[in-house]
């Protein structure tokens, strides 16, 4: 018997489903808060167990950094005692260790020593836009100076008004690296520049967010019936053969970004007053493709990326995807036409998670299955992120018409 047919009120509005979904994302903050700080400065990897994947002087991503005071910002806003010593601790590092004070930006990755990968990437730049804006909606002392930081970086550095979209990397002293552009941070940037209108009000970040969703989603993804494409050379041609980093530049397409871009697509026509009438049809198309062609029918999971031809490449069943496909699958419940198709989808993805992604021996979520559902580790090495999987665990507890620390604060932390 499928979940579907037990009854036909959405999950979401039935306590039980909430109580789990609450519980859920209760055990991912005991796993991380108590254990992913570093004392040294910004927070750990952890493995399997819930160790630190390195002990001594790791390297610390930027992303990672930045998503820690956004989700404990969510915490913070929830009433969860410990979050703003989090938050403090995560914003020092940010400015202290990760600005740049001689040229700008922000180094991608660092450690004791100071920067090991001295490159300025958007995608990081995108995160440190959300961290900013988050610690803003709490307070933070830090905020509002790194939000104008950040948003001059961006503004004069990635920014490419031509194009609607921002560039993708530097050199530390800004030099370009390659005529490289990608969907990736550009859609991460979008989900940061929604946060920053939220917080400030201000609708310069809003329409730089519509502009890039009509880039990649109307315009690029539209014209390959809404598959998203990642890669594009200088002029945001597109570049089917391009071969990146596996965990930030897969080749082919990934069904994942489909799902996050189909959620944060909605919340974009949502913020902009729902003017752009393509955007809802997108976002349901851009669903339905994934869990079309994305999903494993016989074994579940989504498969990591497809080629051109529509066939998995990598078969990897991630977490992330998971993780944006229920977040996407209640937003689409909650504002286009009834469609037992959503809901559907909603229960079959929580109860793969449940099945097979949460670690019911140690804690968390393991972040990377074989393609049949078996625990691995080649692609990601531990459980590094909090980030996606609070984010789908409290999505449907709130509702869904803003970011969460938006949505969260206007409930007063109820729902």
């Amino acid at each position: 018997m499928t979940e579907a047919e037990h009854t036909k009120a959405n999950w979401s509005t039935l306590p039980w489903h909430r109580q789990w979904l609450a519980k859920q994302a209760e055990g991912l903050f005991d796993f991380f808060q108590y254990r992913a700080i570093n004392p040294k400065g910004g927070f750990f990897d952890l493995n399997r167990q819930g160790e630190p994947l390195v002990p001594d002087n790791p390297v610390r991503g930027i992303h990672a950094s930045a998503r820690m005071v956004h989700c404990f910002s969510i915490g913070h806003l929830l009433g969860r005692p410990g979050c703003g010593d989090i938050i403090d601790h995560g914003m020092t590092y940010l400015w202290n260790n990760h600005r740049d004070g001689e040229h700008g930006g922000y180094f991608w990755q660092v450690d004791e020593n100071g920067p090991v990968d001295a490159t300025k990437q958007g995608y990081g730049h995108a995160f440190v836009l959300l961290a900013a804006s988050s610690a803003k909606a709490v307070g933070h002392p830090l905020a509002d100076k790194m939000l104008a930081d950040i948003t001059e970086i961006l503004e004069t550095k990635f920014w490419e008004d031509q194009h609607g979209a921002i560039n993708e990397e530097f050199y530390r002293d800004w030099s370009p690296i390659e005529n490289y552009r990608g969907q990736n941070s550009n859609m991460h940037l979008t989900e940061a520049l929604m946060a920053a209108f939220e917080v400030t009000g201000d609708k310069t970040y809003l329409t730089k967010a519509e502009r890039i969703a009509d880039l990649v989603i109307r315009r690029s993804a539209g014209a390959l019936d809404f598959r998203v494409p990642e890669h594009f050379d200088e002029n945001w041609v597109l570049d089917k053969e391009y071969r990146g980093n596996e965990m930030f530049r897969p080749s082919g397409s990934t069904p994942g970004h489909w799902l996050e871009w189909s959620r944060l697509v909605l919340q974009l026509w949502l913020l902009g007053e729902r003017k752009h009438d393509w955007m809802p049809l997108a976002a349901k198309a851009l669903f339905v493709q994934s869990m079309s062609l994305g999903w494993d029918r016989e074994k579940g999971g989504f498969f990591y990326t497809l080629d051109w031809d529509n066939v998995p490449t990598k078969t990897e069943k991630l977490w992330w995807p998971m993780c944006e496909a229920a977040g996407a699958a209640h937003f689409l419940n909650e504002h286009l036409p009834a469609d037992e198709f959503y809901e559907d989808s909603y229960r079959r993805i929580w109860s793969t998670i449940a099945n097979s992604f949460l670690d019911h021996q140690h804690g968390g979520w393991h972040e990377e299955l074989t393609e049949t559902l078996s625990p691995a580790n080649t692609l990601f090495p531990g459980k590094g992120d909090i980030y996606h999987a609070l984010q789908a665990c409290l999505i449907p507890l709130f509702p869904a018409d803003g970011s969460l620390t938006k949505v969260i604060a206007e409930k007063g932390g109820r729902f």
